[in-house]
C-alpha cells in the first residue's frame, strides 16, 4: 500500500516507517521540517499548526491508500497548541480523506483520551478520535499507554526519576501504569494498516498493570542500578514543583504531565494481542543490558549535572561572600601585596575578584545557554590565581589545607561540566 505517515519524524513514526518499509510499503513521509527527514523517501511539508481546510490536505492524499496520524504535543507552546495540533488539523485531514475515500485511517491517540479525559492533552484526543470513528471511514484509533523507549523523551524523565539515590514518587507512588515497548506499539500500527477488518479502537497496554514505584524500581533494575528506597511526596508539594518548572533541578514535571499521571494510564491488552498474536512484551524484557546501560548514564546525568553545576555555584559565591569581608579584608590585603599590588589597586582588585566570582556564581545558577563559555571563563581565572599564587606565594602549595591543591579538583569538575554539556546539551 501507498502509506501517508504524519508525525515521521517523531519518537513513534520514526520506528513505525522503518516497520512499513520493511513490510514492503510505498512511504509518504509527512514532516513539518523536510531537512529532519530520511533520504530517499518521498516527503511532503505539513504544519498542524496551519493546516486546518480540508483543502489543504487534499493534493497530499492523492493515490494514498492508508493515513497514519502520529502527531501530537505533550505540551502547549507559542504556536503549537491542543485545540491547532489534536483538533482542527486531523478534523480536516479526516474530511480530506472522507472525499477522496481513502482506504484506511489510523489515528494514534493515547490511554486516557476517553470522556472522563482531565487533561487538556486528553480531552483534545479524544474530540478527534470521536470524529474519525464517525466519519463513515475504515477508521482505528490506537491508544498507546505509556511508551518505552531509550530515545524517548518519556522513558528518559522515569529513567531519571528512578536513577536517583532516593526514588521520588507522588503521594504514595500508587498511580496505574501499564508501560508498553515502542516496538509492541509498531507493530500493531503495522497490523491496523494491513488489517481487512480491523477494530476500531486498540488499547496498546503492557500485558499488565503496574504501580508507578514499582515501574520505576523495574526500571532501575533494567539499568544495572540495583535497588533503592522509595521515597513518598506529598502530592500538595509535587504540584508546586511541577507549576515552578525549570526552576528546580532534576527531570522536570509540568502540571499536564502530572494530571495524566495521577488519571493513569491502564487498559485491557486483548485486543493488542490479538492483532499481534503474541502477548506484549513484560517490563523485564523491554531491552537487553547492553542497550539499558546507556540510558541509566544518561539518566544518572540528569540529575548529577544540576548537583555538580550547584556545587559550583557555591564555591564561587560564598568564596566572593567571604572575600567582601568575612574575611579580614586586612589579610587580604597582605597577602596581595606579597604579589606586587598595594594602595588603591590592591583594594580594587580584591573587591574585582569578589565580584567576579560572585558573578561567576549567579551565571551558573542562572544561565541556560553559553555556559560552555562561562565554563571556559572560570577554568581561565582559576589558571590566573594557581600562576601566581605559585609564583609569589609558593608555600600555600604546602599548606595543610590544601587550598591550591583543591583548585585541581574544581578544574577536573569544571571541564567534566563543559564536556558533557557540549557533548549532549543536557543543560538545555
Amino acid at each position: 500500500m501507498r502509506v501517508l505517515l504524519l508525525g515521521a519524524t517523531g519518537l513513534i513514526g520514526r520506528r513505525l516507517a522503518e516497520v512499513l518499509g520493511r513490510a514492503g510499503h510505498e512511504l509518504v513521509l509527512g514532516v513539518r521540517d523536510r531537512a529532519k527527514a530520511p533520504d530517499g523517501v518521498q516527503v511532503v511539508e505539513v504544519d498542524f499548526a496551519r493546516d486546518h481546510e480540508a483543502a489543504d490536505w487534499l493534493p497530499r492524499l492523492q493515490g494514498i491508500d492508508a493515513v497514519v496520524n502520529a502527531v501530537g504535543i505533550l505540551a502547549e507552546a507559542p504556536g503549537q497548541d491542543f485545540e491547532s495540533i489534536h483538533v482542527r488539523a486531523p478534523l480536516a485531514l479526516f474530511e480530506a480523506c472522507s472525499r477522496l475515500r481513502v482506504g484506511r485511517v489510523v489515528q494514534v491517540s493515547a490511554t486516557g483520551a476517553d470522556p472522563q479525559a482531565a487533561s487538556g492533552y486528553h480531552r483534545s484526543k479524544h474530540r478527534a478520535d470521536q470524529a474519525l470513528l464517525a466519519s463513515g471511514l475504515s477508521a482505528v484509533v490506537v491508544q498507546p499507554s505509556l511508551v518505552f523507549s531509550p530515545e524517548g523523551a518519556s522513558t528518559g524523565l522515569f529513567a531519571a526519576l528512578a536513577a536517583l539515590p532516593v526514588i521520588p514518587v507522588p503521594g504514595s507512588g500508587r498511580q496505574c501504569v501499564q508501560p508498553v515497548h515502542l516496538d509492541d506499539v509498531c507493530a500493531v500500527l503495522r497490523a491496523c494498516v494491513e488489517d481487512p477488518d480491523p477494530p476500531a479502537r486498540v488499547e496498546v497496554v503492557g500485558p499488565r498493570p503496574l504501580e508507578l514505584r514499582d515501574y520505576l524500581l523495574q526500571l532501575r533494575a533494567l539499568m544495572g542500578l540495583g535497588t533503592a528506597p522509595v521515597l513518598p511526596v506529598p502530592r500538595v508539594l509535587v504540584r508546586l514543583g511541577s507549576r515552578m518548572g525549570g526552576l528546580l533541578p532534576g527531570p522536570p514535571v509540568d502540571p499536564e504531565t502530572l494530571d495524566m499521571l495521577e488519571r493513569g494510564a491502564c487498559g485491557d491488552p486483548g485486543m493488542m494481542t490479538r492483532l499481534l498474536g503474541r502477548a506484549p512484551l513484560e517490563v523485564a524484557a523491554f531491552d537487553p543490558r547492553h542497550a539499558m546501560e546507556p540510558l541509566g548514564l544518561a539518566a544518572r546525568l540528569k540529575w548529577l549535572l544540576p548537583v555538580m553545576r550547584a556545587a559550583l555555584a557555591v564555591m564561587w559565591i560564598v568564596t566572593g561572600v567571604v572575600s567582601l569581608g568575612l574575611y579580614p579584608v586586612a589579610d587580604s590585603l597582605e597577602l596581595l601585596a606579597r604579589t606586587g599590588l598595594h594602595g588603591g589597586l590592591a583594594l580594587a582588585s580584591l573587591y574585582l575578584a569578589a565580584g567576579l566570582d560572585l558573578a561567576f556564581g549567579v551565571a551558573t545558577l542562572a544561565m541556560r545557554r553559553r555556559r560552555l563559555w562561562l565554563y571556559r571563563a572560570q577554568l581561565l581565572l582559576i589558571a590566573g590565581y594557581t600562576v601566581i599564587i605559585t609564583l609569589r606565594l609558593p608555600e600555600f602549595w604546602l599548606h595543610p589545607y590544601g587550598p591550591i591543591l583543591k583548585n585541581l579538583p574544581v578544574i577536573a569538575l569544571i571541564i567534566a561540566l563543559h564536556e558533557l554539556e557540549r557533548g549532549r546539551r543536557w543543560s538545555t
